[in-house]
């Protein structure tokens, strides 16, 4: 088993930034890909970055590229999403998830997520 924990979550101005962070536990032995995600009210889950194991290839959804990053301090188990310039349509409960293996921008590839951490950002 791996537990997720998220952090970093708060209410901020657009424009503002926010740097999201995740933190690994237990059987992390294996090589997991990692992702980002984010869910707004009434919508469905929806990708918003990944990362590979050794952090030389990440992707990103076209809402995120240019304005967040995505990466991971695999001593300290933990990966991060800087997002600058945030626009109140990023707004959502943000959660990590690690997959065995690679990456997906699929949510049912994921095999561990975490509770998640509210992003709100106010006009």
């Amino acid at each position: 088993q791996v537990q997720l924990v998220e952090s970093g979550g708060g209410s901020v101005q657009a424009g503002d930034s926010l740097r999201l962070s995740c933190a690994c536990s237990g059987r992390t032995d294996s090589t997991y890909g990692m992702g980002w995600f984010r869910q707004a009210p009434g919508k469905e889950r929806e990708f918003v970055a990944a990362i590979t194991w050794s952090g030389g290839n990440t992707y990103y959804a076209n809402s995120a590229k240019d304005r967040f990053a995505i990466s991971r301090d695999n001593a300290k188990k933990t990966v991060y999403l800087q997002m600058n310039s945030l626009k109140p349509e990023d707004t959502a409960v943000y959660s990590c998830a690690a997959k065995v293996g690679g990456v997906s921008w699929l949510t049912a590839h994921y095999d561990y997520w975490g509770q998640g951490t509210q992003v709100t950002v106010s006009s």
